[in-house]
């Protein structure tokens, strides 16, 4: 799994969960979840579906060996499941009457919409009942599993960023920890062809560029997305202005041009034809799921990994990431919810069960016993991405009714302003702010 910061394809669904947040917001059309402390077998058989948006074989076969131990402390308890499922399936199942009772998402930008809409339940009430102490997810993971008091779904997995670096490429140098010792070791490591087009990149800055998004550049800088009401902070925070000169300087020292070539001339992301596996690009920033496919698609490549450069004003920052992760709930209506909310809670809380997925599909567990498991697989690559996760100032896309349309008209600003066409950055990024406050009071706050 990997993560989606920008689902396109749901945003206009989402924008109008978030427009219709009063009207949903109201009790539930079905039986809300009920405590699951009690014996297993005081629960009544049911079959249960559960939606999820795996879809590889490999995936579907973890999920399915996960579900087991569920089903050998339920076996009255039948789950079905149904794969490849996105976010505005799961609101329109929902919003026409007809909802799974469970479902999982791969990204959390639809979080704060489905809590404040109602299209997951508020599961508080049972996480209290059943006395699931929340300190066994570090604090990023309940930031992300709740919005404005309601805790509507629970994690599942997640992913960290970090930095991947190909030994060869890199000339017995060790790995940057600041953005300003990244930019010095990318122009070392940086080849060129004797007409200077690039040959060989030691990083590629370009926001346009697989992982670099600007939820996963935040971190770097310890940015923030927005303010205490939920407007935004992207103008105000000079954090955003120190990582796009940190980047543009860069960019003009390849030429947007020279870069924008090599950039197009590169294999797709998630193909045999990566450039990091073909020895084009030294550094890249990336997430835990990439160790698994070098293992499958590149064994032969000597790389490691580290945490990603930080600010040089804030180098306590170095060994946090980025993280976000897939989500698991009860939709609003569900048939089954107490057999519904026993599956969420084992799924999100139970160490094996978290270790076997993380195993298979080679994501991060969520919980600290999972982390520390003895039977979770680990080598000094994946090493790197569980202590990312695990520490204390790793970071999050704050939940946002407009979380995906917020990252859009930011990453639709770094492309004009990496390319020239922005004059004046604090003008630029004022506007950002405008772009994404004017949407919140569309959306009704």
């Amino acid at each position: 799994m990997r993560f989606v910061p920008l689902a396109a394809a749901g945003i206009a669904v989402l924008a109008l969960a978030a427009c219709t947040a009063g009207k949903e917001a109201g009790p539930s059309l079905g039986s809300q979840p009920k405590a699951s402390n009690t014996a297993p077998s005081a629960l009544p058989a049911a079959t249960i579906e559960l939606w999820h948006g795996f879809s590889a074989d490999s995936e579907v076969k973890a999920f399915t060996d996960a579900i087991a131990g569920f089903n050998q402390k339920y076996p009255q308890i039948k789950v079905k499941m149904v794969k490849g499922v996105q976010d505005e399936q799961i609101t329109q199942a929902v919003r026409g009457g007809h909802p799974p009772d469970v479902a999982s998402s791969f990204t959390t930008d639809s979080v704060a919409t489905w809590c404040k809409s109602g299209v997951f339940q508020d599961l508080t009430p049972v996480i209290k009942q059943d006395g699931i102490d929340l300190s066994v997810f570090p604090k990023v993971v309940t930031d992300y599993t709740q919005f404005d008091g309601k805790r509507c779904v629970m994690p599942l997995l997640t992913d960290a960023y970090g930095l991947y670096y190909n030994k060869a490429l890199m000339k017995g140098n060790q790995p940057p920890k600041t953005l300003s010792e990244l930019t010095k070791l990318a122009k070392e490591l940086t080849v060129r062809n004797p007409d200077g087009s690039i040959k060989v990149a030691g990083f590629i800055p370009s926001g346009q560029y697989y992982e670099n998004t600007a939820g996963h550049w935040s971190a770097m800088v310890g940015a923030k997305w927005t303010n205490p009401d939920g407007t935004s902070a992207i103008g105000s925070d000079p954090a955003w202005k120190t990582l796009l000169n940190w980047q543009k300087d860069l960019i003009d020292w390849y030429g947007y041009a020279n870069l924008e070539k090599f950039r197009k001339s590169l294999g797709e992301e998630f193909s045999a034809k990566n450039p990091f596996y073909e020895n084009k690009v030294a550094m890249a920033i990336d997430g835990e799921w990439r160790v698994a496919m070098l293992a499958n698609e590149a064994p032969k490549i000597e790389y490691g990994t580290a945490p990603m450069p930080v600010a040089d004003d804030k180098p306590d920052l170095y060994g946090s990431g980025f993280t976000a992760g897939t989500v698991i709930g009860v939709p609003k209506g569900a048939k089954n919810p107490e057999a519904a909310w026993a599956l969420v809670k084992y799924l999100s809380t139970d160490t094996g069960a978290l270790v076997t997925l993380s195993n298979a599909i080679r994501n991060v567990p969520t919980t600290t016993a999972s982390l520390q498991s003895p039977d979770l697989k680990k080598d000094e690559h994946f090493q790197t991405f569980l202590d990312v996760f695990a520490n204390p100032q790793t970071s999050t896309i704050p939940a946002h009714v407009n979380s995906p349309f917020n990252q859009e008209a930011l990453q639709g600003f770094i492309t004009s302003w990496e390319k020239g066409s922005v004059k004046d950055l604090d003008a630029g990024l004022k506007g950002v702010d405008k772009l994404i406050n004017d949407k919140l009071k569309l959306s009704g706050g």
